[in-house]
């Protein structure tokens, strides 16, 4: 099953970082929070994936152009320019990577539907260039299959950004320190079939809009829960955590082993 990840956005609430690159290339520990999300999916056995590109693309496909270079020892003859690569030192050599520029300012729904000639009559998966979390992919493609619906979304709790309070009249009855979120949200990690083009039409199609309104409306958006682990990557602070989650050892996303070994099962 095919993996496409959204990366065309431009990311303007991580201005600080997205003014020199886009957002799935802002990096959490020394690698692009993309490489992460691509790590989650091949731990699981996923792993050809559709990127679909728009604000500063090029970057993107330069990292995967260079990538065994950059995770290789290598030799070069600097009058011929010829390179002559050494052991690899990475175990992505059976990834597939489909690079698609969706364009600058086209929607979610329009990146979908743009790729279409690359992800045939099959399911496929799709995700944000910019959230991680441990969700059972393997567990979901079965919930997805087991709905037999148009799409599967993954709903989340996000830790609230601020502390919230029960208050009696004048006074505060309790105080929380930024607890988990009451509502669920979108947390992307979708599953959907070949029939969601039926609802991504034009450039200008907000995929979590209209298409999934009339999906919900039509009975054919299936939720699958995840109660544990979920984190975006919206802001400045927000990729401080992160780094700081991953420096310290306890990265609940890493499904991988520090070795590569993967932790969880496989499904794919």
């Amino acid at each position: 099953m095919k993996v496409v990840i959204l990366c065309g956005g431009q990311g303007t609430r991580l201005r600080e970082e997205t003014e020199f690159r886009p957002k799935p290339m802002v990096e959490i520990g020394g690698k692009p929070i993309l490489w992460h999300i691509m790590k989650i999916y091949a731990a699981h056995g996923f792993k050809d994936f559709v990127l679909a590109l728009g604000y500063k693309g090029e970057q993107i496909k330069d990292y995967f152009l260079n990538y065994d270079l950059r995770n290789s020892d290598f030799s070069v003859e600097l009058g011929s320019k010829r390179i002559t690569t050494h052991a690899a030192s990475h175990d992505e050599q059976d990834w597939r990577v489909t690079l698609a520029d969706t364009g600058l300012a086209t929607m979610t729904g329009g990146r979908v539907a743009r790729l279409r000639p690359y992800l045939g009559r099959e399911p496929f998966m799709l995700t944000y260039g910019d959230g991680l979390a441990d969700v059972d992919l393997g567990e979901l493609v079965r919930f997805h299959r087991e709905r037999g619906r148009t799409a599967t979304v993954t709903a989340v709790h996000p830790v609230a950004r601020f502390g919230d309070m029960d208050l009696a009249g004048d006074l505060a009855r309790s105080f929380h320190e930024k607890s988990q979120a009451r509502a669920w949200i979108n947390g992307g990690f979708f599953v959907l079939e070949p029939e969601i083009f039926d609802y991504v039409k034009g450039d200008d199609c907000v995929l979590e809009t209209e298409p999934m309104e009339r999906l919900a409306s039509a009975g054919q958006l299936a939720v699958y829960r995840h109660s544990r682990y979920w984190q975006c990557m919206d802001t400045l602070r927000d990729q401080q955590v992160l780094n700081e989650t991953w420096a310290a050892g306890s990265a609940p996303w890493q499904v991988w082993g520090r070795d590569d070994r993967v932790l969880r099962g496989r499904d794919g």
